[in-house]
């Protein structure tokens, strides 16, 4: 069993900043890519950013030299430094983790933390 547990989330104004972290917990042997989600009403789920294990980045154009990844591969945690946020950020964030257990490997999810963006 596998948990992703997130935290962080909260209402800003145009222009602040929220962290959101993200802890896995359970029978885990590894955990290979993680990343943040994030859907806004009426949308699709998107990418907004990724880390490899070793610590490889990857980021949605919309936040580029706004959000910064992190992780913490001692504490199996992954983090995600939100700034000069804007309205259009608004959105449920997701955590996300491709894991191995000492039986299958797969992609786990958290529950999601809302960020909402506004004046």
């Amino acid at each position: 069993q596998v948990q992703l547990v997130e935290s962080g989330g909260g209402l800003v104004q145009p222009g602040g900043s929220l962290r959101l972290s993200c802890a896995a917990s359970g029978s885990i042997i590894r955990i290979n890519t993680m990343g943040w989600y994030r859907q806004a009403p009426g949308k699709e789920r998107e990418l907004v950013a990724a880390i490899t294990s070793g610590s490889s980045t990857n980021y949605a154009d919309s936040v580029k030299g706004r959000f910064t990844i992190s992780r913490d591969n001692a504490k199996n945690t992954v983090s995600l430094q939100m700034n000069s946020l804007k309205p259009e950020d608004t959105a449920v964030y997701y955590c996300n983790a491709h894991i191995t257990l000492w039986t299958k490997a797969g992609d786990y999810w958290g529950q999601g933390t809302q960020v909402t963006v506004s004046s």
